[in-house]
């Protein structure tokens, strides 16, 4: 496996784990609000790496499901319980540029209001089917 641990790497295997707890308890699925994390997701997910890290993260496959809404975000809490508070990455954009407004009114009420447009689905269901990788024969 690559083991280039860039912010929004290790922050999509810290929501991958939030995504196990929240299905393992019957909670709806997560919802990916960060571009800049929603990015590095869709990049992984195409590469034979993606079944591997899933599974370090999530103890399974996760999918990618179209799902778009807007408001608070359900998971929050459970990540802080977790991993501590949400790191500035999780208020970046894909231009690199972090939402100052959303992310001090995260730090000033520990809530998250945002778009989102995609969550995972456990296995390699959803909309986007992850690669697997190739059994090599002997």
């Amino acid at each position: 496996m690559n083991t280039t641990q860039t912010p929004e790497r290790v922050e999509l295997g810290k929501f991958f784990e939030v995504s196990a707890q929240q299905f393992e308890a019957g909670r709806p699925a997560p919802q990916m609000f960060c571009p800049a994390i929603d990015v590095e997701w869709h990049r992984l997910m195409h590469t034979a790496e993606y079944a591997e890290f899933t599974a370090q993260h999530a103890g399974q496959l996760l999918g990618h499901r179209r799902s778009h809404g807007k408001g608070p975000i359900s998971w929050i809490s459970a990540y802080e319980d977790m991993h501590g508070a949400l790191p500035e990455i999780w208020f970046t954009g894909i231009d690199g540029q972090v939402d100052e407004r959303r992310f001090t009114h995260y730090r000033e009420t520990g809530e998250v209001v945002a778009e989102w447009d995609c969550s995972p689905v456990p296995g390699d269901g959803g909309d986007v089917v992850p690669e697997r990788r190739k059994a090599i024969a002997p």
